[in-house]
């Protein structure tokens, strides 16, 4: 079952394209981004290969155009969800007994398609829906997404080749078995990819899935599952389903038959959730693998030695692109008074000069942050820094969502460590920077890593190499994802397995093996060539 029977092509990152003026990658997704703006699509669910369509649907709005509406989706009743759960299981049958290598067919010509074909459409419905710039949709919904399905083929038969030692007399061999059920895969709004990725993975190993989307990402999501539906994903193998999550996920918990969770989310609701699984636990066929990755208050750490205008771009990148709304944005940062005034006077300069609007111009670099919801809580934050005298804002506080939910990228100083949003998930394009003492570099060190309940991400700029491995001693718990003389984001498949532990999640590191080694349940058989006849062992011969 592993390579040495079938040899499948190594996988290599997708180059990211410059969209560059006049460029054709350019001209190919402004007429991608026009043609899906005016049309209204419409998205269906998608159960045992049918489109479900209810007469309860919901609008799809642009963030930074709330008020343009582009499409609708259908949502779901409890009747629903019980005939995805059954279509799963009986799809599951001939999907677990598929030859792994029909399975990996599968899923790298959806990568193909995201390459070619699809790329200007998957990008462009991330761009409306998510309200990402053409960069960041392209390394999301382009790059990262073609990345993680080329790569899992790569690492389950890497898993597949990993065998036990064999003797003359015994044939020893590990059987990867899919979960025995099926899998429900919860995905946020932020990423494409980890949409696309999260029931992906759970099927390539063999399993059955069941996929509730983000409702803030409904346009990218049935890009997603056209390209699946075209590179041949059987009917049942992914259920799509749309609605109230909470009707959702009761429904699914409830099912003898739940064998795992793949999610991405936020805290909160990843704990209820697993609180759920523990209150039904005497109700399942098996124990549920439960994994997933959850909330973060990223940090980047200055030492006296670091260049000032390296931090100040680690801080302009590391905390505003898409809005501050990757599960790695920088939120927190902690810089030394020697270096703060060059520090500050970069990072004012840099976020002065940032353009905000729409994506369709690609010369912005901020857009719209998620919806209203999230928009009202970082206006409440925002507004209540400008009234507090322990904090500060030095640059951005504005904030307008007549249009689109628009804020202004900020940066507030405080002279509290434990200043509520240094230790608060915001979840957007607010930065607050603690200036500490010189003198107090070792004890700051142990401030980062008391102040937050979570341990995503998190950067230390030092050009001391001393300094740099105490902080990397110092912070070992602090981050899942440790970055040295960079932002604290950017995380790439193949190259840094993401993922975080604490309040952040489960860290089972999604690029990587680790994550697809949790969607199998691993068989040993031994084989023996010639079998005993006697009972009898040499110590209890006759003489």
């Amino acid at each position: 079952m592993g390579k040495g029977f079938f040899q499948v092509p190594v996988a290599v990152n997708e180059e990211v394209k410059s969209y560059a003026p006049g460029s054709p990658e350019r001209e190919a997704v402004a007429a991608a981004y026009k043609e899906l703006f005016n049309a209204h699509t419409e998205v269906p669910m998608y159960i045992n290969g049918k489109e479900v369509r209810t007469k309860n649907t919901r609008t799809i709005t642009p963030p930074h155009d709330h008020k343009k509406v582009v499409g609708e989706y259908h949502l779901a009743e409890k009747t629903h969800i019980d005939q995805a759960i059954t279509g799963a299981l009986e799809a599951r049958t001939e999907w677990a007994e598929l030859p792994w290598e029909q399975r990996a067919g599968i899923f790298l010509k959806a990568a193909e398609l995201i390459a070619g074909p699809y790329r200007a459409k998957i990008n462009a419905a991330t761009m409306i829906n998510q309200s990402k710039t053409i960069y960041q949709a392209e390394i999301d919904a382009a790059c990262e997404l073609i990345d993680f399905l080329r790569f899992n083929v790569q690492f389950m038969t890497d898993i597949y080749n990993e065998q036990p030692e064999s003797t003359s007399g015994a044939w020893n061999r590990l059987e990867y078995r899919p979960l025995e059920g099926f899998i429900y895969a919860i995905t946020p709004f932020n990423f494409t990819a980890i949409a696309a990725n999260l029931p992906a993975a759970c099927a390539l190993m063999g399993n059955v899935v069941v996929w509730k989307p983000s409702d803030s990402q409904m346009l990218s999501a049935k890009i997603i599952l056209d390209i699946f539906r075209e590179a041949g994903v059987p009917d049942g193998v992914i259920q799509v389903v749309h609605g109230d999550p909470i009707m959702i996920t009761d429904t699914v918990l409830a099912s003898p038959d739940f064998s795992g969770l793949h999610f991405t989310g936020s805290t909160h609701v990843f704990k209820d959730i697993w609180k759920k699984i523990g209150e039904n636990i005497h109700n399942y066929k098996t124990y549920p693998r439960i994994v997933g990755e959850t909330g973060g208050k990223d940090f980047i750490v200055a030492h006296p030695s670091a260049p000032a205008k390296q931090v100040a771009t680690a801080i302009s990148r590391g905390a505003f692109e898409f809005q501050g709304q990757k599960c790695s944005a920088a939120s927190r940062g902690y810089i030394p008074a020697s270096i703060w005034e060059e520090v500050k006077e970069y990072v004012i300069e840099d976020v002065k000069s940032f353009k905000m609007g729409s994506p369709e111009d690609m010369t912005n670099f901020i857009t719209a942050v998620i919806h209203e919801g999230s928009f009202d809580k970082l206006a409440k934050y925002i507004d209540q820094a400008k009234e507090d005298a322990n904090a500060e804002i030095i640059v951005g506080g504005g904030h307008d969502k007549k249009k689109g939910y628009f804020i202004e990228p900020t940066v507030i100083v405080t002279t509290d460590p434990k200043y509520t949003t240094m230790h608060t998930e915001l979840f957007g394009p607010v930065m607050t920077i603690y200036v500490y003492e010189d003198k107090d570099w070792s004890d700051m060190l142990t401030l980062v890593d008391e102040t937050s309940e979570y341990a995503l991400t998190g950067a230390i700029l030092s050009t001391d190499r001393y300094a740099v491995q105490e902080a990397t001693k110092a912070l070992k718990n602090a981050a899942g994802n440790f970055y040295i003389n960079d932002k604290p984001t950017g995380a790439v498949v193949g190259q840094q397995p993401f993922g975080g532990a604490r309040a952040s999640g489960t860290n089972d590191k999604a690029g990587s093996m680790l994550n697809l080694l949790r969607w199998v349940s691993p068989r040993m058989i031994k084989e023996t060539f010639v079998t005993p006849t006697d009972y009898r062992y040499p110590f209890l011969a006759k003489k």
